[in-house]
């Protein structure tokens, strides 16, 4: 089936936006499933190994993950021994999160799939084209810090 033309909608920065995420989505996660893991999991991991140890309810806020998806990812993440939770050291009442010495292997992997699932999304521009597209997006997506 063809899609309709649309060209009011299809001209939109955000329609267009939402279609190049969707592709990057889609090949990023592509990318990290043939190292076994989901976007999440990889969001997770990411963020552990930049706040290690982290208190489980900070790394849930950090990464605007609802407590109880988090959980379920830490979960699977402990069952295959990527992350540990311990009693948090300055607080023994909380959670610490921490990687473990696969789970910063796997990370490095991951991470290496998505800059080239990046690296394919962006293929078409040149370098320079690359870096003021990125540097445009940061300011436009609300992030610039």
């Amino acid at each position: 089936m063809a899609e309709a033309p649309l060209p009011a909608i299809r001209s939109l920065p955000s329609w267009l936006l939402g279609r190049a995420a969707a592709r990057g989505r889609a090949l990023v996660a592509e990318a990290l499933a043939a190292e076994g893991v989901k976007m999440w999991h990889h969001v997770v991991l990411s963020a552990v190994r930049d706040l290690a140890p982290v208190a489980q309810a900070d790394l849930g806020r950090g990464v605007h993950l609802d407590p109880k998806d988090l959980v379920g990812i830490l979960n699977d993440l402990q069952a295959a021994g990527l992350v540990l939770r311990e009693p948090h050291p300055t607080d023994r009442r909380k959670n610490a999160v921490s990687l473990t010495a696969e789970g910063a292997r796997l990370l490095k992997r991951c991470e290496r799939a998505a800059r080239q699932a990046n690296d394919e999304l962006l293929a078409q521009l040149s370098a320079t084209e690359r870096a003021q597209f990125l540097g445009l997006l940061i300011r436009i997506s609300g992030t610039e810090g």
